[in-house]
């Protein structure tokens, strides 16, 4: 029973609230389309127009991008379901806490520190300087980081980008459809088939704008923003680094991130 309540408890934690609200909000807009602001809810249920919907953009989207790159871009969606853990100033207590063993040459000490990181970019980082490599190269490889890590990032996000353009435009690909359809069956004074075929044309066209402003486009920002995020944090830390390679004064350094982690502490809370 306190496993089940810890458990609770730290999940509660790392919900993304915005994204849990988002949804509920969705949801409720959902339902009042189809049970309050339409004569008939079953209007709304239409499963040809679905299948136009979701297999023409699953088709698209594979038509456009590798596997590999879809299969990233999937995985990334439960990143916007939960807090990613983001803390700015247990990076800056590392760094200054670096910086006064280099100040203090005391390179054992600062390996037995590197150990104990569990932040690959800042180890690496406090490796170079530890090597002692030339602060250039030190920038340029942090930098190069940073750079590969927001193409990896934006490509993710890119996905649900084109899923966002796709799905609207197989709406109208639905709504063409039945427009067609419905003229056909006009002549005939049939009742029944120009009702089927309006339905299809326009359940498509909501269907196509419901998965692209409700799904795929507000998952593409929070990716998005996440990326932001992270580089943020990465800036900061590479921002540090090269003022320990320089053998700037501990104090200094403090101060620096200090005034880094206030100026951009807004940001990094979602």
């Amino acid at each position: 029973m306190r496993f089940n309540y810890d458990f609770l408890k730290n999940l509660s934690k790392t919900v993304n609230y915005s994204t849990a609200i988002g949804l509920v909000l969705s949801l409720l807009l959902c339902i009042y389309i189809v049970v309050f602001a339409a004569n008939d809810p079953l209007s709304f249920l239409n499963l040809p127009s679905l299948l136009i919907v979701i297999i023409g953009t699953i088709a698209a989207l594979f038509l456009s991008y590798p596997l590999r790159d879809i299969k990233h871009g999937l995985k990334s969606v439960r990143l916007i379901f939960f807090y990613e853990s983001l803390n700015p100033q247990k990076e800056a207590d590392e760094i200054i806490a670096v910086s006064r063993l280099w100040f203090q040459k005391d390179t054992p000490g600062i390996e037995n520190i590197i150990d104990n990181i569990n932040n690959p970019y800042l180890k690496t980082g406090f490796q170079l300087v530890v090597d002692n490599s030339p602060t250039e190269d030190i920038l340029s490889l942090l930098k190069w980081r940073i750079a590969r890590l927001r193409a990896k990032e934006k490509a993710e996000a890119n996905i649900f980008h084109s899923l966002a353009a796709y799905a609207p435009a197989f709406g109208m690909l639905g709504t063409l459809i039945g427009m067609i359809n419905m003229l056909q069956v006009i002549e005939l004074k049939d009742i029944g088939g120009i009702s089927y075929n309006m339905g299809i044309a326009l359940v498509t066209t909501f269907y196509g704008l419901i998965l692209a402003n409700l799904i795929f486009t507000p998952i593409a920002i929070k990716l998005e923003r996440r990326t932001e995020q992270r580089i943020m944090i990465m800036s900061m830390v590479m921002e540090g680094i090269t003022l320990i390679a320089e053998r700037r004064n501990p104090s200094f350094i403090r101060e620096t991130l200090k005034s880094f982690i206030a100026h951009y502490d807004n940001e990094l809370k979602d």
